[in-house]
């Protein structure tokens, strides 16, 4: 029952990065993921309640995601950094596009319900700290800082790689420069 759950928010998560807010329907889901008529009614009763679980499920994904970039060592240099940095980056706009992209979708979703504020801000926060720790690690003066400068920066590249998708790719110039221009 819960992988039935799991499959039913992953095919949300991918309908509503894929599709957009307005295509998030019952329908759409049960019919992304492969399951009956009326199944993702049976797990969340209305819209909000399928968005907060949305929500639940990105936050983990995404706690996964970071946990596997950080699982080694920490990077020793500015260059290492921007390689798992743009590794990362090039995974959140590739094989999880979609996944990247619902997560901007529901930011924007919560002006509109700031309920949801506290829980996306959760995830934004538990990556502020893993960040802030690599960072100290390489002698930044103010790492919790520099860590939300870069954060903002992989949320912009982000942003232009998913609505001006470029074949060539390549943020690790920028990423390179800008943590240079933090730590230097």
């Amino acid at each position: 029952m819960a992988r039935r759950r799991e499959q039913v928010l992953d095919a949300a998560l991918e309908v509503l990065g894929s599709e957009g807010a307005r295509r998030l329907t019952y329908q759409a889901v049960d019919t992304a993921a492969g399951v009956p008529s009326g199944t993702t009614s049976n797990y969340f009763r209305n819209r909000a309640a399928l968005v907060d679980g949305l929500v639940d499920h990105l936050l983990t994904l995404e706690h996964h995601d970071w946990e596997r970039v950080t699982a080694g060592a920490a990077p020793t240099d500015v260059g290492e950094l921007a390689d798992e940095v743009t590794r990362f980056l090039r995974y959140a706009t590739g094989p999880a596009r979609a996944r990247t992209a619902a997560r901007f979708t529901l930011r924007l979703e919560s002006t509109a319900r700031p309920e949801l504020r506290a829980a996306l801000a959760r995830g934004r926060e538990a990556a502020t700290d893993r960040g802030t720790e690599w960072l100290r690690h390489l002698g930044s003066a103010t790492p919790r800082r520099h860590c939300e400068i870069l954060l903002d920066h992989l949320d912009g590249a982000a942003f232009r790689q998913l609505t001006f998708p470029a074949d060539d790719f390549d943020p690790r110039p920028g990423i390179h420069g800008l943590l240079n221009g933090l730590l230097g």
